[in-house]
């Protein structure tokens, strides 16, 4: 399938869209990364950040049959540090709310989804680390598969989450696979720090596609910033431009 083609002086010029590295990516099938009937567990920092990460794994996943385990370490509350229009008290409402539309926008069973919600705050996660890795080994199992974000992915939170996720699968015995996201958007010039041989591409369809960005639009809250106090949207329209990409990428 062949690349949605994005108009080059539109956007800055980062990973996503500048490196030629990404063409190169080999493709991988899904039975190779989760065998017949294995679980996937998926490990997000934040509310959003399974659908930004993984929005079409998920997809693919689902229709295949596979058991589903989302775990969303942190509510997602202080996404807006010092905001008294998304206040913490408020976001701790909204935020869940958001991630349930979403999920239902990419179409997974709700029925038998299983989300687990960590309650761990926001913006401090490497100081609890250790705390992190046990909590998220209580919910995995030998045989699953285990997704998260990246280790080296540059959000503290992200980095925090792949090291104890790494961990705790390790501890259970389950395989674990990583999931780049903020990288994407650093300078072209910071290319050499991805580990491109550990990269795989999981080719996505058209309209799995479609339903990846339309959930990743039922975050409102993450798409509005708040103008006040100088705060920029958390999901901008260079990011969600990214999520046109047909296929995700796959740390090995």
């Amino acid at each position: 399938m062949k690349s949605i083609p994005v108009i080059e002086n539109r956007w800055p010029n980062q990973i996503w869209n500048g490196t030629r590295q990404l063409v190169d990516v080999p493709p991988i099938h899904l039975a190779s990364l989760v065998p017949a009937g294995a679980r996937a567990v998926v490990v997000a920092p934040h509310p959003g950040d399974e659908v930004i990460a993984s929005g079409g794994l998920l997809q693919v996943l689902a229709h295949h049959g596979h058991p589903l385990q989302l775990i969303s370490v942190t509510d997602g509350s202080a996404s807006h540090p010092g905001s008294e229009l998304w206040s913490e008290r408020r976001l701790s409402v909204f935020r869940p709310q958001e991630s349930a539309e979403a999920l239902r926008r990419l179409g997974l069973p709700l029925h038998s989804l299983k989300w687990i919600r960590g309650g761990f705050t926001d913006n401090a996660l490497a100081a609890r680390e250790h705390q992190l890795s046990q909590f998220i080994s209580r919910y995995l199992r030998h045989d699953d598969v285990v997704f998260s974000t990246w280790c080296e992915d540059g959000p503290p939170d992200h980095e925090a989450v792949g090291r104890a996720t790494a961990k705790a699968a390790a501890q259970v015995g389950a395989r674990h696979f990583e999931l780049p996201v903020g990288v994407w958007h650093r300078a072209l010039r910071d290319e050499y720090q991805i580990p491109w041989p550990r990269a795989r591409k999981l080719r996505l369809d058209t309209w799995t596609v479609a339903r990846k960005r339309h959930a990743a639009h039922a975050y409102a809250s993450q798409l509005q910033g708040d103008p006040k106090i100088g705060l920029a949207p958390a999901l901008s329209a260079v990011l969600l431009e990214r999520l046109r990409q047909p296929y995700e990428i796959i740390l090995m």
